[in-house]
């Protein structure tokens, strides 16, 4: 059975068209390229974040993926968002985010993302910059499919 995911691209000015995303893009291929089924990023204005992601929680995807919206620039909002939304946290994927990003850049300990299950999906939030988004699907890369196996109830523990 095919697995499914949703990207969020959280960003005011990528949702007016003041730029591209670049981020989105990124995050779907990655997850094409390990056999999810994925339709186009959703681009929300920071502001829409609440609402955009429960939309995008209750079509039941296995995964979402968040990318923006985890600094803490006054518009920042997608950590709140998303913990509202949890009923189990999973602090070890932004520990290690933040702990592959720090080798990089010293701004990656700003990253105020989290992660968890929502229901019976998995989410996670990643930054909004290039190098932030590779780093946490490095951190997933590998643990992936033993995660959402184990939400699905169908992997050991």
């Amino acid at each position: 059975m095919t697995r499914s995911a949703l990207v969020l691209v959280v960003s005011t000015r990528a949702s007016a068209g003041v730029y591209a995303d670049e981020t989105g893009p990124l995050i779907r291929t990655w997850l094409t390229e390990r056999g999810f089924a994925v339709p186009e990023p959703i681009v929300a204005p920071d502001a829409e974040v609440a609402v955009a992601l429960a939309a995008a929680l209750a079509t039941g995807p296995d995964l979402i993926l968040t990318t923006g919206g985890t600094g803490v620039s006054p518009d920042d909002r997608t950590p709140e968002a998303t913990s509202a939304l949890l009923d189990r946290e999973l602090p070890g994927l932004i520990e290690e985010l933040r702990r592959r990003g720090l080798a990089a850049t010293p701004m990656a300990l700003l990253t105020r993302g989290v992660a968890g299950v929502a229901g019976r999906s998995v989410v996670m939030n990643l930054p909004g910059s290039r190098g932030g988004v590779r780093d946490g699907l490095a951190v997933l890369d590998p643990i992936l499919d033993h995660l959402l196996g184990q939400v699905a109830g169908t992997a050991g523990h």
